[in-house]
């Protein structure tokens, strides 16, 4: 038989969660088999994943046509939010004996909060609260956007012993700051006297769309370049978003081994590890496993989104290659500030872009939502 490269990632320290949900994979017990068969340990969802499930199939048809008619004219967000809580708290109960068997460190299931919310402090913290106590489920986590605005919700929603994944991450210094605004949450639960054990968070590190913008301003350069720049230009794509990965990695090691959190590990506390988002491939000029063949190491999380999934079954090896060349991670980002390439400011439009495209596909999904239901109604009206 095969080996299966996913299911001996956890033997390198490294778990893997499904970056995709739909219904049709609950109730067909999809997710059981990808747990048994792969030692699959979460899922993570976003605004995007939901907008496609809902109107591209019919799973949810059912369930809309029957909100529709039992609770008329409230609004869409609210059919949304139904229809999301049902398929979370069902892959929660999947999952829920990986929870159990790690000790509350995988068998999560991430929902995001409205993406309309990123630079809304204030509504980010109460429809997490909300979404945590609706669902009912303690391996239930939310999903945060990282702008400034979203840092003091992380903390205050882990200093209430809610789950986050911290989201949307492009630069080493956002990350730096989510954690730091994790060990801040941690430490008022420890110094109030509550409960730091089993108290998750992942800080998810955006992968691919780095290449994807930074690549596009290299070869910018291209053009005014000499045959030395332009070989060495030539050298740096592709290798700009593990390298950056690479450096928030090293970031981690050190702000987790810090003395402020040791004492906070000793009273039970988890690391906020770093979790690799966006690893599918954009650029099919590499290979379409590499975000994740780069990225094994240690303490980490890859969410996957199902084709770079199968990919890396089928071809992926299962080998500890993140520590390979970090000491060098450093040195490729200076090169490419060298060329006068703004990495800083790069990423800070990466964040800007990822907001507004969740925002874009959370308001299409409300008005596919609109029109299935308003459908499904004529239907049953007929």
């Amino acid at each position: 038989m095969k080996n299966n490269p996913i299911k001996a990632l956890p033997s390198l320290g490294q778990s893997i969660w499904y970056d995709n949900i739909q219904r049709s994979m609950l109730s067909s017990g999809g997710l059981s088999r990808l747990i048994e068969e792969d030692d699959l340990r979460g899922v993570t969802t976003n605004p995007a994943i939901f907008q496609k499930a809902v109107a591209e199939s019919d799973d949810y048809d059912d369930s809309l046509a029957l909100l529709w008619r039992e609770y008329p004219g409230r609004s869409y967000e609210e059919y949304f939010t139904s229809l999301a809580i049902d398929d979370i708290r069902e892959a929660a109960d999947i999952l829920r004996p990986v929870y159990d068997r790690t000790d509350g460190q995988d068998g999560l299931v991430s929902i995001e909060v409205s993406p309309l919310l990123a630079y809304d402090t204030d509504g980010s913290i109460a429809e997490g609260k909300e979404l945590f106590a609706r669902i009912g489920r303690p391996n239930v986590m939310i999903k945060i956007p990282a702008t400034k605005a979203g840092l003091p919700a992380i903390e205050e929603l882990i200093a209430s012993g809610i789950h986050v994944n911290a989201t949307l991450l492009f630069s080493v210094e956002r990350y730096v700051e989510v954690a730091e605004a994790f060990i801040r949450g941690i430490r008022r639960r420890y110094e109030n006297g509550a409960e730091v054990r089993r108290i998750a968070s992942v800080a998810s590190f955006f992968v691919s769309r780095v290449d994807a913008a930074v690549d596009k301003a290299l070869a910018d350069r291209t053009g005014s370049a000499s045959s030395w720049e332009r070989t060495k230009l030539e050298s740096l794509r592709g290798q700009v978003a593990v390298a950056n990965a690479k450096v928030a990695y090293r970031r981690y090691q050190k702000l987790f081994s810090d003395s402020r959190f040791g004492e906070l590990q000793r009273a039970g506390a988890q690391k906020q590890r770093l979790l690799w988002a966006s690893t599918g491939t954009k650029n099919p000029d590499y290979s379409d496993i590499l975000y994740v063949q780069s990225l094994i190491g240690p303490e980490t999380v890859n969410t996957v989104p199902p084709a770079t999934y199968e990919a890396f079954k089928d071809h992926g090896k299962a080998e500890s290659t993140l520590l390979q060349g970090i000491d060098y991670a450093e040195d490729i980002l200076s090169q490419v500030n060298e060329f006068g390439i703004d990495l800083e400011a790069i990423t800070r439009r990466l964040e800007e872009e990822g907001v507004a495209a969740f925002a874009k596909a959370y308001n299409e999904l409300l008005s596919a939502i609109g029109e299935k239901g308003t459908l499904l109604a004529r239907h049953k009206a007929s």
